[in-house]
This record gives C-alpha cells, sequence and structure tokens, in this order.
C-alpha cells in the first residue's frame, strides 16, 4: 500500500508560485520525513499546501492512494494534522482544556473518557504532564510550543506535519519532541513530516530527508545518501563536510559560506 505521494505540485500565493512541479517519492507508513532548506526555499508553502490551508495551484497529493485535495475539509482534516510555526494563542484555558477542545474537534465520537486517556497519552508522550492544569497565558513560549504539538498528536491524525515545531525550544526539548513524534509516527504507522533547520538533528532522528532549494526537490531519501557535500552547497550555498562521529552518525561540519 502506499504512503504518501506528491506529483506536479505547484503552490504559492495569489499569482505568485513558490512551488513548482514539486515531486516526491512515496514516503511510506511508519516513516519521519526531514524537510530541510535554507530559508524561503518552500518548507512552510509546502506544508500548508498538503494539509489544505495553502492553495493547491496544480498537481496532487495522496496518502494510502485518496486524494486529499479531492476530500471535504472535514475528512482532511480528519486524516492531517498541521502545526505550524505560529504559537498557540494565550488565553485563560488551561493546557488540558486547550487540548481536549481540539481532540474534540475530530475526534468527537470518544467518550469522556476515552478523551481524557487520549490527552494523557499526548501530555506523558511529550513529557508535559506538569503543564496540564496550568493557564495557556502563563506558559512561556517554549511551553506553549509544546501545548500545541499535543493538541496535534492527540488527534491521532494519519500524516503529521509540522512546521518547526523545535524553534522555540532548547537542545534538551528539541531532542524530546522530534523522538516523541518519531516514536508516535512509528508506533501508529502513520506518516510525519517535520518541517526542521538543525540538519544534523534531522541525521541522527529522521528516516528519511528531503532537502528543498528555491521551491524544487534537490534530493530525498535516506539522510546518510542524501546530505552529502554538494547538496549542501547546492541548496544552502556552504562548503561543508559530512563526516562520522564517534557513534558512526553522519555529521555535517560547515567551513565556509560560498560567494
Amino acid at each position: 500500500m502506499s504512503g504518501l505521494i506528491l506529483k506536479g505540485v505547484t503552490a504559492g500565493y495569489r499569482n505568485r508560485k513558490v512551488i513548482e512541479g514539486f515531486d516526491l517519492p512515496n514516503v511510506p507508513s511508519g516513516t519521519l520525513l526531514g524537510l530541510i532548506g535554507p530559508n524561503a526555499a518552500g518548507k512552510s508553502t509546502l506544508l500548508r499546501a498538503i494539509s489544505g490551508l495553502g492553495k493547491l495551484q496544480a498537481g496532487n497529493i495522496t496518502l494510502g492512494g485518496t486524494s486529499l485535495p479531492a476530500l471535504t475539509a472535514a475528512k482532511r482534516a480528519a486524516l492531517v494534522g498541521y502545526l505550524p510555526q505560529s504559537l498557540p494563542p494565550q488565553s485563560p484555558l488551561v493546557a488540558y482544556e486547550a487540548v481536549l477542545s481540539a481532540c474534540r474537534a475530530v475526534r468527537g465520537d470518544l467518550t469522556p473518557a476515552q478523551a481524557e486517556a487520549a490527552i494523557a497519552h499526548a501530555f506523558e508522550r511529550l513529557g508535559i504532564a506538569p503543564l496540564a492544569l496550568r493557564r495557556m497565558n502563563e506558559l512561556s513560549g517554549g511551553q506553549r510550543q509544546m501545548v500545541g504539538l499535543a493538541q496535534v498528536m492527540v488527534r491521532e491524525p494519519k500524516l503529521l506535519l509540522l512546521d518547526e515545531p523545535t524553534s522555540a525550544l532548547d537542545l534538551r526539548w528539541q531532542l524530546s519532541v522530534v523522538e516523541a513524534v518519531r516514536n508516535a509516527v512509528r508506533s501508529s504507522g502513520s506518516i510525519g513530516i517535520i518541517a526542521i533547520h538543525d540538519i544534523n538533528l534531522a541525521i541522527r532522528a529522521c528516516d528519511m530527508v528531503a532537502v528543498l532549494s528555491r521551491g524544487r526537490l534537490l534530493a530525498a531519501g535516506d539522510p546518510a545518501e542524501v546530505v552529502t557535500s554538494n547538496v549542501l552547497a547546492e541548496s544552502f550555498g556552504v562548503s561543508a563536510r559530512v563526516e562520522a562521529c564517534s557513534q558512526g552518525v553522519p555529521v555535517v561540519l560547515v567551513d565556509r559560506a560560498l560567494h
């Protein structure tokens, strides 16, 4: 059974095309894909197009053989969970209530006991149970970002789209988030796509990476095979080496910017 496939995707804003004729080979179920590339490469535009929030000007996106653009907004929302770069709003709601609202929006068939169990599981999976009864307007930016992730994960979507979910987090929580998402994707057989700036974190945690540059795909596949000096030079404009650390994991070492 096919996973996620993009064919000829063109998307942008108004009359401006940010991504044009974009193809992404099959991303199998149970896979976490790291989306990397410089600023303005088209990562956010691509995620919004897949989610249905951005306008798909041409092409098709299929998940498990189902065309996502052909679905109603409600059916698409049940399959696809999207976390934007913007933080959840500050409000008097406690974090538990914010996640409960997100759960009810998509999983309205759950009993109160089932919804409570799903919310508790999302908080525990992310290691943020102590935040459950704290008000959203009392949380730091990083804590609100974690609650936002819980809002998406509690829905248990078949496709999880995360746009820079580690941007407001320190090193420890960056690792925790990516590992939690990876474990969730693998255990549920869903698919996760995470736009991320930290290339070494993507190499370490993701099953696949896709490298974007100027709205096109440079390479996609196994991180150790895709992230090369040539790809980094073409995408990021840097002279870099990819070497193995003491544990055998590839590490990107940037020497200088290319002019």
